[in-house]
């Protein structure tokens, strides 16, 4: 069948009766960012930034569910198709596949929401369905200051409770300030549970990314339990839990579905945004090289992007999109985003898909640009859709016409 497309002279493209937007015009070869970069910088490798647009060929739509979320930070997908999603002030609901939203779930520990923080990423146990256990991260206020924590808590029968709630894990040490608590939490195939960290934003605390006596700046490896997992590549060091260091604010992990390899991005500063494959006891370089500046424009440190024993990010953003939650794509609804890794994106507000072949990036999109919101997570539904939700209340539904 022969492609119909008409150009309008407003310069969006009329394909198959819909409107697509200008970043989903761009043509192999140019990338989808136009924008001048904060730094002179140079890539370490060709296709590590700005790397060809592509375009999905399929027919898909992003279809509002609901627009009554308060400020949701996580969301996964219940068995039966339904989503738990945590709100930042400290909340977390049972929404339908719908969009309805239920109440409160009572239970929850009380948060810090002030700054960056609050309820933050949310998983189920992989027995869920036999043990109703939930898992989660949030900013916790204690005497001296805030942490990331994570917490467990049994869903009750009537799902109207989180019983035997205990906090497991808190990634020390506590400090005053309401930036970069990182917050995302998955399990591994194995069992275990991962947490992601930030390094809490400030000048004093940035070096606490490289020193292993610290859970700032981290990927972490935990039981159930909240001890250290068995395998670490710190064990019997400082603090066996940790699993790679030299992060600056880690909002997005996840496991890509045919590797098993665990993926991350993490935001840089004024540029230099990072998606990275995490390799156990890896030293991800912050705050020692970055692509990117300080907010006031100065250099960072000694203004070095590669040094021996630091890891090259396989992919970076500048100016920044402001990566959030993130996802690998099984392909069972749209064939051609198989193991293709979507990004929630704030300051960027769209949804950017990544094209990753042989651990290197190959293409990039940027879907939903035209809504104008700050996407904060995603997850694939049991339906092979995409869901994703926004700062500013919503949930989308992402998925074929």
């Amino acid at each position: 069948m022969k492609k119909i497309i008409f150009v309008l002279s407003f310069g969006t493209v009329l394909l198959f009766g819909s409107i697509v937007s200008k970043a989903q015009q761009a043509t192999a070869g140019v990338s989808v960012e136009t924008k001048k970069p904060n730094s002179d910088y140079k890539p370490a490798f060709e296709g590590q930034t700005r790397i060809a647009a592509v375009t999905t060929k399929t027919p898909y739509e992003g279809k509002v569910l609901t627009s009554s979320l308060r400020l949701p930070w996580g969301i996964t997908s219940l068995p039966d198709g339904r989503f738990i999603i945590t709100e930042k002030a400290g909340a977390i609901k049972i929404v339908s596949a719908a969009g309805a939203v239920g109440e409160p779930i009572n239970g929850v520990p009380k948060v810090n929401s002030a700054g960056q923080g609050g309820l933050l990423g949310i998983c189920l146990d992989p027995a869920f369905k036999n043990n109703r256990m939930v898992y989660w991260a949030f900013s916790e206020p204690l005497d001296e200051g805030t942490v990331t924590s994570v917490a467990k808590g049994k869903l009750s029968a009537d799902e109207k409770t989180l019983e035997n709630v205990t906090v497991i894990y808190r990634a020390l040490p506590v400090y005053k300030g309401t930036l970069h608590y990182g917050g995302r939490v998955i399990f591994s195939k194995d069992g275990n549970l991962f947490l992601s960290t930030g390094e809490r934003s400030d000048i004093e605390t940035r070096p606490q990314a490289q020193d292993l006596n610290s859970g700032l700046g981290k990927i972490i490896r935990i039981t159930t339990d909240g001890k250290p997992a068995s395998g670490n590549p710190f064990a019997g060091k400082a603090r066996p839990e940790l699993y790679s260091y030299g992060h600056r604010n880690v909002q997005g992990i996840a496991f890509h579905p045919t590797t098993g390899d665990l993926w991350e991005a993490e935001f840089g500063p004024r540029g230099g945004d990072e998606i990275n494959r995490v390799e156990a006891g890896k030293n991800y370089g912050w705050p020692t090289i970055t692509y990117g500046i300080e907010y006031r424009g100065d250099k960072i440190g000694d203004a070095i992007q590669q040094k021996e024993g630091m890891e090259q990010p396989v992919y970076y953003w500048d100016p920044v999109i402001s990566p959030s939650g993130i996802t690998f794509y099984d392909g069972s609804g749209i064939a051609e985003w198989k193991n293709n890794l979507f990004v929630a994106a704030l300051s960027g507000m769209h949804i950017c898909r990544l094209v990753i072949e042989n651990n290197k990036v190959t293409g990039e999109e940027r879907l939903l640009s035209d809504e104008k919101q700050r996407f904060r997570d995603i997850t694939q539904g049991i339906d092979g859709a995409l869901y994703a939700i926004t700062d500013q209340g919503k949930l989308y539904r992402i998925g074929k016409k």
